[in-house]
């Protein structure tokens, strides 16, 4: 069978690949006379319909009111990258911290990247870029924050077992070199999250979700409904 085949004898609530899958809501029911009257709410929104990746209870909201509501209750854990090269990964780590509604991305040693990645997940919290090591860990210590290594290094320690600190800055690597000696040293603690395979190491986005998760799970509490 060949694929177009395959996908059209599929029932209309069947699995299908994210770019034949129309999401979102189209336009308020009702037109403008039955308009919610909220400043969250955008008429364009309301007008067009909201196609974007926002869970329901943002419909039709303002870009400006998703991040107030966020910001009201974001959480104290913070993540930073050093020199990862992929686009992709970049925007996959800054989609999962807005998932987890950590209080915001740092970027060392690059500034600019492709956001396709992050499906414009950057938009609703905050993305700092450093130059280098020494700019983000003067960072960390004005503001109170732990630099946590997360990588499989020489001494690392089991991330399954730590208890990770509430104000917490999660440092990873890029997907070669791992984490600079400058910015290893200046971390108080490496751990490493548990294997079971033969591969080596874990992608970087799918690791800075495992250990995102680690701290969700130590002190981020329920889920909003």
């Amino acid at each position: 069978m060949a694929p177009e085949d395959y996908w059209a004898a599929l029932p209309p609530d069947a699995d299908s690949p994210a770019d034949r899958r129309e999401v979102g809501v189209g336009p308020w029911p009702g037109g403008p006379d039955a308009w919610p009257d909220d400043p969250h709410y955008d008429p364009d929104l309301l007008a067009k319909g909201d196609r974007r990746n926002v869970v329901d209870r943002y419909r039709y909201w303002r870009v400006e009111a998703i991040r107030a509501d966020l910001a009201s209750r974001t959480h104290p854990l913070r993540v930073a990258i050093e020199n990862v090269s992929q686009d992709l990964n970049i925007g996959s780590i800054v989609r999962s911290a807005n998932a987890f509604n950590v209080s915001g991305v740092h970027i060392v040693g690059r500034r600019r990247w492709n956001k396709r990645g992050a499906m414009v997940t950057d938009r609703y919290l905050t993305v700092r870029h450093h130059p280098g090591p020494d700019s983000l860990l003067s960072w960390a210590g004005a503001e109170g924050y732990e630099p946590i290594a997360i990588d499989n290094g020489p001494g690392s320690t089991p991330l399954e077992e730590a208890r990770l600190p509430e104000r917490c800055l999660m440092v990873f690597g890029s997907e070669g070199e791992g984490i600079s000696p400058e910015l290893l040293a200046g971390c108080a603690r490496l751990h490493r999250i548990g294997q079971y395979g033969s591969t080596r190491s874990i992608n970087v986005a799918a690791a800075a979700a495992v250990a995102m998760h680690a701290w969700i799970c130590q002190h981020g509490g329920p889920a909003p409904d």
